[in-house]
């Protein structure tokens, strides 16, 4: 339906997002919040194809999509409130005092926008993480233009979404080229947009594969960039005995629901699950199987996911030492997932790799630990995660500091007695993890504090006040908080 975008076009793309950026960057934060926000009411007020297309490309039901829809037009709105407060800037201030020997001249420092920013659509997320979604609210508050480069998935109900934010920049008489929309199967239109000279980040979600790809041939440019690249996660629960002792089978019902939770489809599904063999870890497996076997399978997003799905799942349940536990009792037909549980030992599991590796789809693996030191050798033998979770007691975290710390080292957000699937975006959500969950774990792609990934910090040395960025003058004209001194403020200097 869609021609991939050529490399010429890029180029004429790309010239054009760089002569915006110029424009773009002088902006006020409340203009780049009013744009965000002009998004955010077109998006409310969409197009009555634009939900019909989504559950048709995605195979996503109404209610979810609807959901979804509202989910991101509040991050607009609350990242475009965020842009506004300034306080991603990281405004520092630091007075000159000519006294001194030597004399300490007037240092003040904040955030600029890097430039255009590529952002590319996800699988899982048509609109939330896709053509309006978290990476491009971050980058348009940061003052950055942004080209979206449309999952083939979805393409139709990335190009509806993108006709509404053109729609909102051309009413607002914002630069052309602030923002773009490219179509692309084919590989080499993401590496075109990655190795463009004038593209200075890229937003991404998807697979370890595609992001990693992304990610190197970012860093073999003669000017290499930053990648924000999430690239799956297997979210590993750590059943302690205390805890499993209380509630093995409650535990189970909870961990059912995340498992199928959108046939298995989240960035933050529960692929591993880590307890101690005996009773009670036994009667929470029959339970969780119980549960399965309940649920029936469900059309995945794509015939992709589908086929990937399928053949990881088989090459896990074909692994020596591994049981396969429960899965769905009903049929599946052309492109489902069916939920499905295994088993393994933990020395089975420390002994082969192929375990460790993300299903994608309504799967999870428990592993069967001889005892609390294995437990640990599992933590650490992990890679990085978005998300590890602690069914725990409080006398099972204060007799197990070792694992609990060894468990936090490897996560981004840390949970206790709940489950990883449901991302609140707020200010204290960390959506990242360390390496291979994402390319740098210092950042966040939920929530206002992402705004900072597109923005790099420039000190001002000596500069007088008429000429320095609003966001520095003493008067505080923006109103915003400011470390002046050491000292958190809004007060003028």
């Amino acid at each position: 339906m869609f021609k991939d975008t050529t490399v010429a076009e890029i180029n004429i793309i790309m010239e054009k997002a760089w002569k915006a950026f110029h424009a773009y960057r002088k902006l006020s934060l409340k203009q780049r919040a009013g744009f965000m926000r002009a998004i955010a009411a077109g998006l409310d007020n969409a197009p009555d194809e634009l939900i019909p297309t989504a559950m048709q490309e995605t195979n996503l039901p109404e209610a979810r999509l609807r959901n979804e829809k509202t989910r991101t037009v509040f991050q607009l709105t609350s990242y475009a409130a965020a842009c506004e407060k300034g306080e991603w800037l990281e405004a520092r201030i630091d007075t000159a005092n000519p006294d001194r020997t030597p004399p300490k001249p007037d240092i003040r420092k904040m955030g600029v926008p890097l430039g255009p920013v590529v952002v590319f659509g996800a699988s899982n997320f048509p609109f939330a993480y896709s053509t309006a979604g978290g990476d491009t609210a971050c980058a348009l508050a940061a003052g950055c233009p942004v080209i979206v480069k449309a999952h083939p998935a979805h393409a139709g109900t990335s190009e509806i979404v993108a006709q509404i934010i053109l729609k909102a920049a051309q009413q607002l008489g914002l630069p052309e080229g602030i923002f773009a929309h490219v179509h692309g199967a084919s590989f080499e239109v993401g590496k075109a947009l990655v190795t463009h000279p004038y593209t200075k980040a890229v937003g991404f979600t998807g697979s370890y594969g595609g992001g990693k790809a992304l990610f190197d041939w970012a860093n073999q440019r003669k000017e290499p960039i930053p990648v924000f690249a999430e690239m799956g996660s297997i979210n590993p629960v750590w059943l302690l005995p205390g805890k499993l002792q209380q509630s093995a089978a409650d535990i189970a019902k909870l961990y059912a629901g995340s498992i199928t939770l959108g046939v298995g489809q989240f960035c933050t599904n529960p692929g591993l699950i880590i307890g101690i063999e005996g009773a009670p870890l036994q009667e929470f497996i029959t339970a969780l199987g119980n549960e399965i076997r309940q649920v029936a399978p469900g059309t995945m997003l794509h015939p992709g996911i589908a086929k990937a799905y399928g053949e990881k799942k088989s090459a896990a349940l074909s692994q020596q030492e591994v049981t396969t536990v429960a899965e769905s009792a009903a049929a599946p037909v052309a492109n489902q997932g069916v939920p499905a549980i295994a088993s393994a030992t933990g020395k089975a599991f420390l002994n082969n790799p192929v375990l460790h590796q993300e299903v994608f789809g309504p799967y999870s693996l428990v592993i069967r630990c001889a005892d609390i030191p294995e437990m640990l050798q599992v933590a650490k033998h992990l890679e990085g995660q978005l998300t590890a979770t602690l069914m725990a007691t409080e006398q099972d975290i204060l007799e197990q500091d070792e694992l609990v710390e060894a468990v936090q080292n490897i996560c981004g957000r840390f949970i206790l007695n709940s489950v990883p699937t449901g991302v609140e975006v707020c200010l204290s959500m960390h959506h990242g993890g360390p390496f291979p969950a994402t390319t740098d774990a210092r950042f966040t792609s939920v929530g206002a504090d992402g705004i900072k990934r597109f923005a790099r910090p420039v000190s001002f040395q000596g500069w007088p006040d008429s000429l320095l960025p609003a966001e520095l003058k003493n008067g505080n004209p923006l109103g915003i908080w400011r470390t002046v001194n050491n000292e958190v403020t809004k007060d003028s200097i």
